[in-house]
C-alpha cells in the first residue's frame, strides 16, 4: 500500500486517466485502489462513525475511568456529567482533525495536485494524527472545554443550515428531471404515493405520540407539520397554474419536502424528555430494550449518513454560471475542503445529540438527542425548511436561477 499515492512525476501524469477509469468503472472498482477520492469519502465517513461510537462509549461507560483520574474527575456540574464532558473531548479531537484536513485541502482544483494526494491517501499518518488528536483534549482544562461546548451550538446551526440547503438542492434536481422530458405517468403515480404516505404517517403520529388528550404540545407539532405540508403543496400548485409549469413536477417536489418535514417532526417528538406522551415509551425510557437500542442505532446511522451525504454533494453549494457548468476530466469530483468542513461541524452536531443538547445533565445509556432544546430546534428547522421551500418556488416563478446553487 503506497501511503503517498504515487509521488513520481509519471504517476502525476497518469493520475487523471486513472481517476477517469475509476469514475467510469463499477462501484466496487472504487475500492480496488486505496488512493482515490471516491474511496476516500467512505474512509472519512468510517472515521467519523468510529468517532461517534467512541464518544458514545466514553459517555455511557467512561465515568468510572474519569473518576479515577485526578485530571478528569472535574466536570461542568450536574450528576454523572463526566461522561457528557467526555463526549465533548472526543468531539473536539475529531473536529480538530477535520479542520486540519479542511485547511490543507481547501481550493484544490485539479486531481494532479500534491494536496489531492494528501486527501486521497497517506492513510497511516492520518489515522495516527486522528488518534493523537482524540487523546489530546483529555489533557485540556475544563474551562477550555466549556468554551468548546458553547461553540458546538454555533457549529450545529451551521450544519443544519447546510443540510437544509442540501435537501432543497435535491428537490431542485428532482424538479429539473421531471421537466426535462415527458414523464407524466410515472411521476403522477409516484407523487400520489408520496402524499398518501405522508397522510398515513401523520395518522400514525397522532396514534403513537398522542395517547391522551393532555398531550397538547404533540398535537401542536403534528398539526403544524400537516399545515406546513399543505401550504407547500398549495404554493407549488398555485405557481404551477400561474406560470404554466408541469403540474406533476411541482407536486412531486412538495411530496419530497413533506418526507423531510415528517423526519424533522419525528425527531422532534422522540426528543421530548417526558414519556407520558408516547404510546410505549421513548428511546429515552429508563428500561433498556430492543426498541431503545434500535432507536439509538438508527440515530447514529442518521447522523453519519446525513453528514456523509451533505459533505459529498458539495458541488450544489458552488455558485456557477452556465458556461462554467462543464467539468474537465482532471477536475476534482467534489469539493474536498467543504467535504471536511461539513464533517467538522458534524462532530459538533453529534456531540450535542449525544449530550441531549446540554452537557450539564446526565443521559441514560443507549439514548441520543433527548431534551427540549433539541425538540424545539427540530421544530424551528422544520419551519425554516418549509419557508425556504416556498421562497425557492416563488424565486423560480420569477424566472430566477434555482438558488444559484448547482447540483
Amino acid at each position: 500500500m503506497h501511503i503517498g499515492c504515487g509521488s513520481s512525476s509519471s504517476d502525476d501524469d497518469d493520475v487523471g486517466k486513472r481517476y477517469e477509469k475509476i469514475k467510469n468503472g463499477s462501484w466496487l472498482g472504487q475500492f480496488g485502489d486505496v488512493c482515490n477520492p471516491w474511496m476516500a469519502r467512505y474512509a472519512y465517513g468510517l472515521l467519523f462513525l468510529l468517532a461517534n461510537l467512541l464518544a458514545w462509549a466514553v459517555r455511557d461507560y467512561g465515568s468510572s475511568f474519569f473518576k479515577a483520574s485526578k485530571r478528569l474527575n472535574e466536570c461542568n456540574g450536574g450528576k454523572d456529567c463526566l461522561g457528557t464532558d467526555g463526549v465533548l473531548r472526543v468531539s473536539l479531537g475529531c473536529c480538530m482533525f477535520y479542520l486540519i484536513m479542511f485547511a490543507s485541502t481547501i481550493f484544490i482544483p485539479k486531481v494532479n495536485s500534491w494536496r489531492e494526494k494528501w486527501h486521497s491517501g497517506w492513510w497511516i499518518p492520518k489515522i495516527g494524527m486522528m488518534g493523537a488528536l482524540l487523546v489530546f483534549p483529555f489533557f485540556l482544562p475544563i474551562k477550555f472545554l466549556s468554551i468548546y461546548g458553547l461553540i458546538t451550538y454555533f457549529g450545529t446551526g451551521v450544519f443544519l443550515v447546510i443540510q437544509l440547503i442540501s435537501i432543497n438542492g435535491f428537490i431542485n434536481r428532482v424538479s429539473e428531471w421531471c421537466e426535462s422530458k415527458d414523464r407524466s405517468c410515472p411521476v403522477m403515480m409516484f407523487e400520489t404515493i408520496l402524499h398518501i404516505f405522508f397522510i398515513m404517517v401523520i395518522i400514525f403520529f397522532y396514534i403513537w405520540f398522542v395517547p391522551r388528550r393532555s398531550c397538547a404540545i404533540n398535537i401542536f407539532f403534528i398539526t403544524a407539520t400537516l399545515i406546513l405540508h399543505l401550504l407547500n403543496t398549495a404554493v407549488a400548485l398555485f405557481l404551477t397554474k400561474a406560470n404554466n409549469v408541469t403540474s406533476s413536477s411541482s407536486s412531486l417536489t412538495s411530496g419530497f419536502m413533506g418526507l423531510y418535514l415528517l423526519f424533522l417532526c419525528w425527531t422532534a417528538l422522540k426528543s421530548e424528555p417526558g414519556e407520558k406522551c408516547i404510546l410505549m415509551g421513548g428511546s429515552h425510557t429508563s428500561k433498556i430494550d430492543i426498541v431503545t437500542i434500535a432507536s439509538f442505532v438508527l440515530g447514529i446511522v442518521v447522523i453519519v449518513t446525513a453528514t456523509f451525504s451533505v459533505g459529498y454533494h458539495s458541488k450544489r453549494f458552488e455558485f456557477r454560471r452556465e458556461h462554467e457548468e462543464h467539468q474537465d476530466a482532471d477536475d476534482v469530483p467534489y469539493n474536498y475542503g467543504f467535504f471536511h468542513f461539513v464533517f467538522a461541524v458534524g462532530t459538533m452536531y453529534f456531540a450535542l445529540l449525544l449530550n441531549g443538547w446540554n452537557a450539564g445533565h446526565p443521559m441514560r445509556k443507549f439514548t441520543i438527542d433527548v431534551g427540549w432544546v433539541g425538540t424545539w430546534a427540530r421544530i424551528i428547522n422544520e419551519l425554516a425548511a418549509a419557508l425556504v421551500y416556498m421562497w425557492l418556488r416563488f424565486s423560480d416563478s420569477k424566472g430566477g436561477s434555482r438558488g444559484g446553487l448547482t447540483a
